[in-house]
């Protein structure tokens, strides 16, 4: 394999769908053949030392000085020179990848892009930073992209380029297939007062698109119906204080557990303690989900889902097989009645759990995943599952 650098703005401790993909693509791939270019974060040094690869941290843009990108040209040229990078790749289309091409064009390394979205509705908003965007793409060995989805999305923008993309799936960390200790989830119900309770999980992000206000409307008319249920919430981000505050409003306190942030390791209890996982992505704005981690985690853990429609979500959850796929949107009684028969249908949220779980071991696999990039970074000896 050549050796590799992949540049990412997004990466744990962060949090965040982007941050885990690139964290968990690293891990497969690790070995000396590795560089990561990541952000400055505060806790990072922690997170950093249990890695098996480089990961080497910088502040990426300029505040003052335009264009911001030019900082991380130099920063990325120097890593590229000091560990005699092969290959880079580089997670959005921009604005990393103006580094990537300029780096081309300087130092003749080619590059591979993985967009998640949001990268190419940003960059086909003014003409200026669309021709950047195709000519960044034009010069590219790939684009990959993260769902079918994703890439119909972006042909339909820039259909020129079909046959320079690809789709390669995230794959969750194998640790959430591995069951954890039954006294840390015995130990984590007590403390979270779960007993005899049906839990209902929810994982992301709490800003739009993600559907926490959709879910906390539902919830009252839930609790009609199921009265042991409770929602317990992780995550966190710039709607937060919004979120907290309806949940207050609605009176639903007692039936909340707002967790917060969770690190990587931990966060497997929390999906083994759930019943049922429930994120109502919904289209906001004219972005919509790449695919959605968490619900690839959820099905790897063996739970039964409630998504909603957007994106490539209905690539993640299989409407009928693995979960149930329903429009945020037109479908609000329809999200309760779900929620509630799926909460007392023990036999099903089994049967939806094992479709799930046998589906991530055939399809979202790093070493079924990574096969797929061996044409530009060469064969994969080993890859850590």
């Amino acid at each position: 394999m050549k050796k590799i650098l992949l540049a990412t703005m997004e990466f744990p401790p962060q949090l965040g769908g982007i941050a885990t993909y690139t964290a968990n693509m690293a891990r497969a791939l690790a070995s000396h053949n590795v560089v990561v270019y990541a952000p400055q974060e505060a806790g990072a040094s922690e997170f950093d030392q249990h890695e098996e690869y480089t990961i080497v941290r910088k502040k990426q843009l300029y505040r003052a000085v335009w264009p911001r990108w030019i900082r991380a040209v130099f920063q990325m040229r120097a890593i590229v020179k000091k560990e005699q990078i092969e290959m880079i790749i580089v997670h959005h289309v921009l604005p990393l990848g103006y580094a990537a091409w300029i780096i081309k064009k300087i130092l003749k390394v080619p590059y591979l892009v993985i967009s998640h979205g949001t990268d190419v509705v940003y960059g086909t908003q003014t003409s200026w930073k669309k021709r950047w965007l195709r000519k960044i793409i034009r010069d590219s060995e790939q684009v990959v992209f993260n769902s079918e989805s994703l890439r119909r999305r972006f042909l339909e923008r820039l259909p020129e380029f079909e046959n320079r993309s690809m789709v390669m799936y995230p794959c969750p960390d194998a640790l959430f297939s591995r069951t954890p200790v039954r006294e840390e989830i015995d130990t984590l119900r007590r403390t979270l007062a779960l007993e005899g309770k049906k839990v209902v999980l929810s994982v992301g992000r709490l800003d739009d698109g993600k559907g926490f206000p959709h879910l906390i409307r539902a919830f009252s008319d839930i609790l009609k119906k199921e009265t042991h249920a409770v929602w317990v919430v992780i995550g966190d981000g710039p709607k937060r204080e919004m979120i907290v505050s309806e949940i207050q409003k609605r009176q639903l306190q007692n039936v909340v557990r707002y967790i917060g942030g969770v690190s990587h390791e931990k966060l497997p209890q929390y999906y083994y303690l759930a019943d049922l996982f429930v994120l109502l992505t919904h289209p906001d704005d004219g972005r919509e989900e790449g695919l959605g981690l968490v619900f690839l985690e959820a099905a790897a853990a063996g739970k039964a889902i409630v998504a909603g429609k957007s994106g490539g979500v209905e690539e993640a959850v299989i409407d009928g097989e693995t979960g149930q796929v329903l429009d945020v949107y037109h479908e609000a009684q329809k999200i309760t009645d779900t929620i509630v028969a799926l909460l007392g249908n023990h036999d099903e949220r089994d049967r939806m759990g094992r479709a799930g779980r046998q589906r991530i071991l055939e399809i979202f696999q790093w070493e079924i995943q990574l096969k797929k990039l061996e044409p530009w970074i060469g064969p994969i000896d080993h890859i850590v599952s």
